[in-house]
């Protein structure tokens, strides 16, 4: 995919608004940024929606987030799905075949977040790739490397190189266009298709600030998410050319997703693309609460985007102790996780790193020590 002429980016600058902090005993959910309510504008949006019957003659309000994201993709065209993990299944399902194996960067979502559909239903054999490039990325190397036909005929085939922007368990972590473009061209050369999982793409695009477009060429297909940091209830897209979109839509009905007055949720979709910029903030804010657990003694990974990773010795222990004192977190590749999104603001980040506290004095916050719990949530 190139940036078509369609596809414009203007930042709009929206501010966030002055969230008030939280009441006590009310916890800062930074699970993830899918946690996030539908806002007024989406509500009315909704509410006030053109709709018909999409599966039988299309609704028009659907129809109109579809051609918007293709426009930002640089695509031909898109098909709105009920949720990421459909939108990924749908574009490997139109490229895997029985003996054929995909290619993936390690811990990416389709290798572990999808309940293994990727080979249950589309019927293609993972193959994850280690991070020789930076965390969550591969080099065009590699590509070749595992790309390579040993000529023998009981050999699985790879036929399909899957990349992921952000990639979510390595941090969100962002891979620039050049990089992308180059690994996508060594796909190609080796004659495999290039899928690219961007559910938190807008992130990407934010952070480098390049328009989204930029950030797929050289993919058949892209899939994003509506539903993350752009705060819609409901809802990705997956973008390729008019002939696979025809494709995927027989492939969305035949994994139950086909909807009939769809615009009620595609409406809430084209008012979170208005917001695309606002990233920015929740960015800015990850950053300040990476700074904010450093001083206080937790090992911390510098984001990039929203996703914060803190290497503690008990995860599970930790969340816990995280959830007593008021700060609900998450787990990913073996890290704690917060993230930032639309509902926390400057005092939602004060509140949750006073409630964390420092790691105690016996903890290292470290790897194989003992797990680091905040004093506040042991009385201290």
């Amino acid at each position: 995919m190139r940036p078509s002429p369609r596809s414009r980016w203007s930042p709009r600058g929206g501010a966030r608004g002055a969230a008030a902090a939280p009441a006590p005993g009310e916890p800062v959910d930074l699970r993830s940024d899918t946690v996030t309510l539908p806002t007024e504008a989406m509500r009315r949006a909704m509410a006030e929606a053109e709709v018909g019957d999409d599966v039988l003659d299309g609704d028009p309000t659907m129809r109109e987030l579809e051609e918007r994201v293709a426009g930002l993709l640089g695509a031909a065209d898109a098909l709105w799905t009920p949720t990421g993990s459909m939108a990924n299944l749908i574009a490997l399902m139109s490229r895997l075949g029985r003996g054929d194996s995909f290619l993936a960067p390690q811990g990416a979502h389709v290798l572990d977040f999808e309940l293994g559909t990727a080979a249950w239903l589309a019927g293609g054999m993972p193959r994850p790739l280690p991070h020789d490039a930076g965390p969550g990325k591969v080099t065009a190397s590699a590509v070749r490397r595992a790309a390579a036909d040993d000529g023998f005929y009981a050999s699985l085939r790879p036929v399909l190189l899957c990349l992921e922007n952000t990639h979510n368990s390595a941090g969100g972590t962002v891979t620039a266009p050049e990089e992308h473009a180059s690994v996508a061209a060594a796909a190609r050369a080796a004659r495999l298709s290039v899928h690219l999982d961007g559910a938190r793409l807008w992130n990407a695009a934010v952070a480098l600030g390049v328009p989204p477009g930029a950030l797929t060429v050289g993919a058949d297909t892209v899939a994003v998410c509506l539903s993350k940091g752009l705060g819609a209830p409901v809802g990705s897209v997956v973008a390729g050319s008019a002939e696979f979109v025809e494709y995927a839509r027989r492939l969305r009905k035949m994994l139950g997703g086909g909807v009939r007055q769809g615009g009620v949720l595609a409406a809430a979709g084209l008012v979170a693309l208005e917001d695309i910029d606002r990233l920015a903030e929740d960015h800015d804010l990850a950053t300040r609460l990476a700074a904010g657990l450093r001083e206080r003694g937790w090992r911390v990974r510098e984001p990039q985007t929203n996703i914060v990773l803190v290497d503690v010795a008990d995860v599970r222990g930790t969340i816990a102790a995280f959830a007593e004192a008021g700060v609900r977190a998450g787990a990913i590749a073996g890290k704690l996780r917060l993230m930032t999104h639309r509902d926390v603001g400057d005092k939602h980040i004060k509140a949750a790193l006073d409630r964390i506290g420092e790691v105690g004095p016996s903890s290292t916050g470290s790897p194989g020590g003992p797990a680091p719990l905040p004093r506040t949530a042991l009385g201290g």
